[in-house]
């Protein structure tokens, strides 16, 4: 790809986000009823390419049996007020209530209670009880501490989710995570993220992830490239994970990775884009956010919120529109591809000729730069 001059000592590769390219038809088309969007992870097999991101605005223990039932995977942030305190409700309540300027400092002093290994148990076992899959997400830092409560309380998945997770982490002052050695060590399969370059998801590929989580500082509620700096339009990142692990199947002699989009998913328009540049399911925040029955109450915020050094996220109104499952399945009364999002995946699907998730991977895909007014 051809680097673009910034200046004199500076350059720079052209990297495209999802509003930048579309996919083009091709000469077949399908009946929607006839394409399959499932998706297989290790054991096991989803009816719908979508994890419910872990916040605490999108995953509750509920949700995370709706969203189970439903066919999909609610993943609960297993730092939330769900294993900080025994009712959270009121909490809930008080941070969708915050006014705009004493939002973020009141979040801190919330998110600072100690999390309750025991309170860890129960919600996974509640989840478990419905008879879903369960899954729960911690951050790098954490994992260290919990998680050997979070397998004994039985999970099928386990994700370690962070602004950005590497696999090679130095510190001077702390024992680092050896993610090679934990994944190993366990029976579940392990998503790992995020990460947006070629380099460092084939650096957690060799670590033994069943799957990457692609992005960082895209999400509706971040604003990490405004603190940090960083960002990752997402379609370049997505093909250079996707390009990763191309290799390492290669390397490896046939292992799969899954690529996951997490962030810039706000339409199915995004959905549909991701999946053609060889993402194979997607993670969803402020999306599911809007669902009437989710726990944010048509308000959305997830862990950089509260961070109690560097804030790097925003809790943002992101209004409530429709069920959770209307907003998966339809059917929709507005136009803009924020409801019946699996619907749309399927006539996206159908229309460009292909009945499957990874047969859609060779659609092709144009660069068609969009401005909305």
């Amino acid at each position: 790809m051809t680097d673009i001059e910034i200046g004199r000592a500076k350059r720079a590769r052209r990297a495209y986000a999802f509003d930048d390219i579309a996919i083009v038809p091709s000469r077949r088309t399908r009946d929607p009823q006839d394409v399959s969007v499932t998706w297989t992870i290790d054991a096991f097999t989803f009816e719908i390419p979508v994890l419910a991101a872990p916040m605490d605005s999108v995953v509750s223990p509920e949700t995370a049996i709706a969203i189970g039932k439903l066919g999909g995977l609610g993943v609960l942030d297993l730092e939330g007020v769900w294993t900080r305190y025994e009712n959270p409700e009121p909490l809930l309540k008080e941070i969708r209530a915050l006014k705009v300027g004493a939002a973020t400092k009141r979040m801190q002093e919330i998110y600072a209670e100690p999390i309750k290994p025991e309170l860890v148990t129960a919600r996974l076992a509640q989840i478990r009880a419905a008879g879903v899959p369960v899954a729960g997400a911690l951050s790098p830092q954490r994992t260290q501490e919990l998680y050997k409560t979070v397998v004994d309380a039985g999970v099928d998945m386990f994700v370690i989710r962070g602004t950005t997770v590497s696999a090679e982490h130095v510190s001077k002052s702390v024992e680092p995570l050896n993610l090679k050695k934990f994944i190993y060590e366990l029976d579940v399969p392990v998503i790992v993220g995020g990460a947006a370059t070629y380099t460092a998801a084939l650096h957690l590929m060799r670590t033994g992830a069943a799957g990457v989580l692609v992005g960082f500082g895209g999400g509706a509620a971040a604003t990490t490239r405004a603190s940090l700096g960083i960002h990752a339009p997402m379609a370049t990142a997505v093909a250079d994970v996707a390009g990763a692990r191309r290799d390492y199947l290669d390397e490896s002699g046939g292992r799969y990775v899954h690529v996951i989009a997490d962030g810039g998913l706000g339409t199915s328009g995004d959905i549909v884009k991701a999946i053609s540049v060889v993402a194979v399911s997607l993670k969803k925040g402020s999306t599911l956010a809007r669902a009437t029955d989710a726990p944010g109450g048509g308000w959305h915020w997830g862990s950089e919120s509260h961070h109690p050094e560097l804030p790097r996220g925003n809790r943002v109104e992101v209004g409530s529109i429709a069920t959770l499952e209307q907003i998966l399945f339809g059917p929709s009364t507005v136009a803009d591809g924020r409801v019946n999002l699996i619907g749309a995946l399927r006539r996206s699907m159908a229309t460009t000729g292909y009945s499957d998730l990874k047969e859609f991977q060779r659609v092709e895909v144009v660069v068609a730069p969009y401005h909305q007014a």
